[in-house]
């Protein structure tokens, strides 16, 4: 039988296709996925017991506070411990880590204008943490717009719309990511109200595992491609020196924790019962890591996550 006979069409015809694909898919990124690491778990139940400890005189509980730890020394096999890691959580706004990342598949997919006002945004949204260039994403990602209230027909399409994102990142596994709500200052009127009081869920949704996951997938390059990824870094980069007055600028949930010649990448969030930070960091001694940290109802608490930090670098296997 020779490679053109009747048998071989089928086999030939489907090498024909894959030689045909574009050479940017067939480049395309492997997910990175964590693996669970038994060194890694005890180390993140160490450092979930040392915090709670430390903050038991302010009433922390165990269920207020989860952990994840990524190392990243082998960027191709990260390891992962996590406490309460599969939880989900209301993320204030580190959610807007995964809007970033969705802003970057849809311009490579084509589905967005790369244009100067979609940049300016994504920098203000990450880079300040700003509410309005997140509406503004939001909008643009998911083809909805806040207004009126809308007719029943209208606002069930409205709100499938509006899941866009989370099913983006269900369809790569993610299974803790609830991403469809913009982040307010004083709350949602109109149609974002009337979606919350009609349909579940009510609320954006992560785990501290979900984050760590997307962060290392960024950190490693390997989220979307290498250069979508360094554009992502480079608009989580923090100096954890800074001298910046506010003490709740994003550098300094962590920041202060980290010893001296660290570099810090993150995304922190903040509301009246939350306070996050999820953070890639290199050490002058070579190892490089994740640390997520969600705590609940103890949002004026700075020392919460420094603490967990800290306890992490400290029992972080060496380079």
């Amino acid at each position: 039988m020779n490679a053109f006979s009747p048998g071989r069409r089928p086999f030939v015809l489907l090498a024909a296709l894959l030689l045909a694909l574009p050479s940017a898919f067939a480049a395309a990124p492997v997910p990175v996925v964590p693996v669970p690491d038994p060194a890694l778990q005890t180390l993140a139940a160490q450092v979930h017991a040392s915090t709670l400890a430390a903050f038991a005189g302010r009433k922390l509980q165990a269920d207020q506070l989860a952990v994840t730890l990524v190392d990243l020394r082998d960027p191709a096999r990260p390891l992962r411990g996590s406490v309460r890691g599969d939880i989900p959580i209301y993320p204030a706004s580190v959610i807007k880590l995964f809007y970033l990342a969705a802003v970057h598949r849809w311009l490579e997919d084509g589905k967005l204008a790369d244009t100067p006002e979609l940049r300016r945004a994504m920098k203000d949204m990450i880079v300040d943490s700003s509410n309005d260039a997140t509406h503004y994403l939001i909008d643009l990602l998911t083809g909805t717009t806040s207004g009126p209230e809308l007719p029943e027909a209208e606002i069930k399409t409205w709100f499938d719309r509006r899941n866009a994102v989370t099913r983006y990142f269900a369809g790569l596994g993610y299974t803790e990511v609830l991403a469809h709500k913009k982040p307010w200052g004083d709350g949602p009127y109109g149609r974002e109200s009337q979606a919350i009081r009609l349909f579940d869920p009510k609320r954006n949704m992560l785990s501290t595992d979900a984050t760590a996951r997307l962060l290392a997938e960024i950190a490693a390059g390997r989220c979307i491609t290498p250069a979508r990824s360094a554009e992502m870094m480079a608009l989580l980069a923090r100096d954890p020196a800074t001298k910046v007055a506010d003490p709740d600028d994003q550098a300094k949930f962590s920041g202060p924790a980290l010893p001296a010649g660290a570099k810090l990448w993150s995304k922190a969030g903040w509301t009246s019962q939350t306070r996050h930070d999820s953070i890639y960091v290199e050490l002058a001694d070579g190892r490089k890591f994740i640390a997520v940290v969600f705590t609940v109802g103890h949002a004026g608490e700075r020392e919460i996550i420094r603490h967990a930090v800290r306890t992490a670098v400290a029992g972080l296997p060496g380079r």
